[in-house]
Formats: structure tokens, sequence, C-alpha cells
């Protein structure tokens, strides 16, 4: 059964980091592109970062493009997202996702980041 758990979330001040993490299970981790996605209530969900199979690619949506970095840890079933320099407009709920695979409707229970002074 697969399982994404995210977490890291937390209230930080525009401007501040955070790191977030999801430790996936129930498929074989390192065969598979992940990817973050965020969701703000009344919006549409929107992807954030990209990564492929071996971390080799990263592809992030212009809104986070030279202050998000998605990396992953095929050790330990993790990809993680590195969020810099914050601001109010990046407060949603972060999801990881398994894009082009049969679990792509999957969704765990996300982690909320809110920015905010």
């Amino acid at each position: 059964q697969v399982q994404l758990v995210e977490s890291g979330g937390g209230l930080v001040q525009p401007g501040g980091s955070l790191k977030l993490s999801c430790t996936a299970s129930g498929f074989t981790f390192l065969l598979y592109a992940m990817r973050w996605y965020r969701k703000v209530p009344g919006k549409e969900r929107e992807s954030v970062a990209t990564i492929t199979k071996d971390g080799g690619t990263t592809v992030y949506a212009d809104s986070v493009k030279g202050r998000f970095t998605i990396s992953r840890d095929n050790r330990k079933n993790t990809v993680y997202l590195q969020m810099n320099n914050l601001n109010t407009e990046d407060t949603a709920v972060y999801y990881c996702n398994i894009p082009f695979s049969s679990w792509s409707d999957y969704w765990g229970q996300g982690t909320q980041v809110t920015v905010s002074s």
C-alpha cells in the first residue's frame, strides 16, 4: 500500500526558510519521479517542483525558481523541498506525489506552511 508522509511545515516569517520532507513506502521509490505540489483554499493545486528518479533533472514552477530546491535520497525513500526566501504567497498545504504513475491520484495528509510576520 502506497504511503506518502509529509513533514517539516510550520510558521515562518517572510524571508525565512523551511525544509520539507516526504517519506514514501509501498512502492520502489528509486524507480519513480517525485513531485511537490501546494494547495491554497479556493485555488487549483499547483505543481511546485519535480525531480527525476535518479535526481539528475529538476523542474520548478516559475513562482519558486531560484528559491526552492527539490532533492531526494533514494536510500531513505525520501524527497525534500528546501524553501528559502519565503513570502506570504508561499502559504499553502504542501503535498508530495508520484506523477506519471498509477498512484498519481494518491495524496498524503500534506504539511501546512504559513508565512506570516
